[in-house]
């Protein structure tokens, strides 16, 4: 069953209905004004890209990343979650039912090869031994599922697809400034206990 997004005008559709919920969830999280402000000063001050829209959704994309059930948020029409990208892939091409829920699912594709190749660049594609995300090229799949997303979102949409478009053509610009995120956090004294960023 499809469920309501914040402002009413998005629909989940079956699936995706866990990165939705986390969605919803995290405009007030406490790691929020953290991480905004780490986005900011990469960005602006450091790689020079001031857009406020980007900038914010790149913070929510870390925030949805913070759990595993975000970064393994889709789930195909049996209930089993998709863990990685080619799985994801197999799915868009075999199994995707509408256009909204090939819209998540390359969004969310896009997400996660951003997430990897800026934040945690010794991870993508790694994990589970024998993981076919290690054949792939994080930076290629990333841009096309971002524009293969905007293709699919209106320009009224929340977010609209020219952020998409933004997305797929300044994809290494943005893991580049994520990168800059990572190593601000990693710089900062938390003396003997640093704070864990993913669960």
């Amino acid at each position: 069953m499809p469920m309501e997004l914040s402002g009413g005008d998005l629909r989940c559709p079956a699936g995706m209905e866990g990165r939705c919920a986390m969605q919803n969830n995290l405009e007030h999280h406490p790691l929020r004004k953290h991480f905004a402000g780490l986005v900011e000063n990469a960005f602006c001050v450091e790689v020079g890209v001031c857009d406020n829209r980007l900038n914010d959704y790149l913070v929510s994309l870390m925030l949805d990343f913070l759990h595993m059930d975000g970064i393994n948020a889709i789930e195909d029409h049996e209930g089993r979650r998709l863990t990685g990208v080619v799985e994801l892939l197999d799915y868009v091409e075999h199994d995707i039912t509408s256009s909204e829920e090939e819209r998540q699912v390359h969004r969310h594709i896009g997400d996660l090869t951003l997430f990897w190749t800026g934040l945690f660049p010794e991870g993508a594609g790694r994990g589970r031994s024998a993981n076919p995300d290690q054949l792939l090229d994080f930076v290629g799949r990333g841009k096309e599922s971002y524009a293969i997303a905007s293709n699919l979102t209106n320009e009224d949409g929340n977010p609209p697809g020219s952020l998409f478009r933004r997305l797929s053509a300044d994809f290494e610009v943005c893991a580049h400034g994520l990168g800059l995120v990572r190593k601000s956090w990693e710089h900062r004294d938390f003396g003997d206990d640093p704070p864990p960023l993913v669960y």
